[in-house]
């Protein structure tokens, strides 16, 4: 390679990454606005929650809740950006993975096993398959777009992660909204849920992020 393209395409690069970051925050913030906006409108914060925070199931899901978004979300705003490894900060979202798991086993623990399935059910599994990706559409639309102008060496990836963002946007909003406090509740049906938000990340990145 000639030295002339190789520092046009070291231009290249550095532009596409100042025009990504700033593309990718405001997709952040507007899509987490309009998440917020549709939790109070259609569904609303719990009537108790003031009462309940003081629980230590209700602060532990909605703490492990934000901590997944925010590694998420640290996570997606480095994959449009080329040369740039995901690695070391993919291995954050093992804090709140691991936190969960703890809450799971903390759970199996102290109570007994003939209320295990019921907390695992809950009241809302359905509401929550449902509600979480209708609340994970705007970040997910808004990182897509702003996607489109970085340059993801993995299109699919790219998708997927922006998925895993929005899915964490959701969650940590309608946490605020569940009355659902149980650990194997959290892990099972928004685990579900936020999947649902990726697979879906995946497949639109696949076609609309190739260049």
């Amino acid at each position: 390679m000639k030295t002339d393209d190789l520092i046009n395409l070291l231009a290249q690069d550095t532009a596409v990454r100042r025009r990504l970051l700033p593309l990718m925050n405001l997709a952040l913030v507007a899509g987490g606005l309009c998440t917020t906006t549709l939790l109070l409108a259609e569904f609303g914060l719990r009537a108790d929650l003031l009462i309940q925070m003081e629980t230590m199931r209700v602060i532990a899901k909605i703490t492990i809740s934000v901590l997944f978004a925010l590694a998420a979300i640290l996570l997606v705003r480095r994959i449009g950006q080329p040369g740039i490894g995901i690695r070391s900060v993919a291995l954050l979202l093992f804090l709140p993975a691991g936190l969960l798991l703890l809450a799971v086993a903390a759970e199996l623990m102290v109570l007994p096993r003939s209320v295990w399935l019921a907390n695992l059910i809950g009241r809302n599994s359905v509401f929550c398959l449902i509600s979480v990706p209708l609340l994970a559409l705007p970040p997910l639309i808004a990182l897509l777009l702003a996607l489109k102008h970085g340059a993801p060496e993995s299109p699919t990836l790219a998708g997927a992660l922006a998925g895993l963002a929005a899915g964490g946007i959701a969650v940590s909003a309608y946490a605020f909204h569940c009355t659902d406090d149980s650990p194997l509740f959290v892990a099972t049906w928004y685990g579900l849920a936020v999947m649902v938000v990726t697979v879906t990340g995946a497949s639109l990145g696949r076609f609309l992020l190739r260049w």
